[in-house]
C-alpha cells in the first residue's frame, strides 16, 4: 500500500517513527515532511497528504501535528478526503469501517507512542464495510459527505428555516 505522511514541527518525530514501521512492513511511503523542529505551518502538510490521497498518488494518508486538530481540518479541505482525528482504537476502527476514512490525523503531544502503534495497525487493517450488503447504509452516508454543493446548501437552509432536519431518513432497502 502507498501511504502519504505529513507532519508539522510538533509531529515530525512520530511521523519518522511511523514511516519506519510502514517501510518495515513493506509499504511504500511518501514523506512530505517536515523533518525537524523548525516551526512550520501545518495546513501545507495536511493539504499535501490530502492531495496525494485524492489524486491517487497514495492509497491512504497519515497526518500528525501537536493536537491532530488543525492538520485534520486542512486535510479535510481537499475534495475526496475523509480525514478522522483518532486517539483510541474504537474510533479508529469505526472511522475505517463506517466512514471509509482515507486519512488519519494523529497527535504527538496528546497520544502516547504505544497507542499510536495500535492506531496505525487499525488504519492498515480495518476494512471499509460500505461495499458489503450489511454495510450499504455506510456507503450511502459516506457518499453524502461530498454532496455539499448548491443543492445541498439550499436543502440545509430550508431545514434551518423549519428549525429541524426533516429529510434525513436512510432508505429502508439499505437498513
Amino acid at each position: 500500500m502507498k501511504i502519504a505522511l505529513g507532519a508539522d514541527h510538533a509531529g515530525f518525530e512520530y511521523k519518522d517513527r511511523i514511516a519506519k514501521i510502514l517501510r518495515d512492513s513493506g509499504h511504500h511511503v511518501l514523506d512530505f515532511g517536515t523533518h525537524d523542529a523548525t516551526p512550520v505551518d501545518y495546513p501545507q502538510y495536511g493539504y499535501a497528504v490530502g492531495e496525494a490521497v485524492a489524486t491517487g498518488q497514495a492509497d491512504r494518508g497519515i497526518v500528525i501535528c501537536g493536537s491532530s486538530i488543525g492538520i485534520s481540518i486542512a486535510a479535510n479541505k481537499v475534495p475526496g478526503v475523509r480525514c478522522a482525528v483518532v486517539m483510541e482504537p474504537l474510533t479508529a476502527e469505526l472511522a475505517r469501517r463506517h466512514n471509509d476514512a482515507n486519512v488519519f490525523a494523529l497527535s504527538e503531544r496528546l497520544t502516547g507512542w504505544e497507542m499510536i502503534e495500535r492506531l496505525v495497525d487499525v488504519f492498515l487493517h480495518a476494512p471499509y464495510e460500505g461495499d458489503t450488503s450489511e454495510g450499504a447504509r455506510h456507503k450511502h452516508r459516506v457518499e453524502q459527505l461530498f454532496e455539499f454543493g448548491d443543492t445541498q446548501r439550499e436543502r440545509t437552509l430550508k431545514n434551518l428555516e423549519r428549525g429541524a432536519v426533516t429529510d434525513a431518513v436512510t432508505p429502508k432497502e439499505l437498513l
